[in-house]
């Protein structure tokens, strides 16, 4: 019930207003049953506008620090992230990934739709990078369609590193439902889950029309941080 009242009370009519988020695609989501949102991350905003298109609840997986902060702030942060279709998974110990997919199956068990970030992490430049087998194996674990979306703009709204950027319409992408029964069983072959990644992958950039990098994106990161800052040019005047 909360949820509900924190999308079209408090929330979601504001960012209706405000930004206008435009969308394409709606009706390939199904209207019941399970199935996995699989998306590009380019801003902390992308699970505020994607499920603000449909009617259904889209389930994230979040950090558990937005859970079980302290005193006043916190109460109201894991009500809000409750509220608005996230649950809490413990990200710092090594069986992270696996407590991410436990958690997933319920949702999907549970005959919900679930959302994901096949990149793992949002992109730091805008471009898509390579995705994380665990869609993979979660589709074909949980026999449920994988539905390609691209979210367009949230980049631009709150840009990564900051809260607030420039104001523009978001849009959200939603490509048609991908089948991959053909492979089912086959979870645990790790060229299967690969190719039925980089499926997914393909369509979404199709979706999103961004550059495709075949390296993940915290690699990616990493790396961005440990290039060299170029030469700043000579002052013209002190040359004259």
């Amino acid at each position: 019930m909360f949820y509900w009242f924190l999308k079209w009370v408090a929330i979601g009519p504001w960012l209706r207003l405000v930004f206008r988020p435009q969308v394409s695609g709606a009706e390939h989501v199904p209207a019941d049953g399970p199935a996995i949102l699989a998306s590009n991350h380019l801003s902390y905003a992308d699970w505020l506008f994607m499920p603000l298109t449909l009617p259904r609840r889209v389930t994230f997986v979040a950090k558990a620090e937005y859970f079980n902060t302290p005193g006043i702030k916190g109460w109201f942060q894991k009500k809000f992230f409750a509220g608005s279709g996230q649950v809490p998974i413990d990200r710092s110990g090594a069986s992270a990934a696996e407590g991410a997919m436990s958690a997933a199956k319920r949702i999907l068990e549970g005959g919900e739709l679930f959302g994901i970030y096949p990149e793992g992490t949002r992109s730091h430049d805008g471009k898509l990078y390579r995705g994380k087998t665990g869609v993979a194996r979660l589709a074909l674990e949980c026999r449920v369609p994988v539905i390609p979306v691209a979210v367009v703009g949230t980049d631009v709204v709150a840009p990564p590193g900051r809260t607030f950027g420039r104001f523009t319409r978001p849009t959200v992408r939603f490509g048609a439902p991908l089948d991959f029964s053909r492979y089912e069983g086959m979870e645990n072959d790790r060229y299967i889950l690969r190719s039925i990644t980089d499926e997914i992958m393909y369509e979404i950039m199709r979706l999103s029309g961004q550059e495709y990098v075949d390296m993940y994106a915290a690699r990616a990161k990493e790396e961005s941080k440990k290039e060299p800052t170029p030469p700043s040019a000579p002052d013209q005047r002190l040359a004259s």
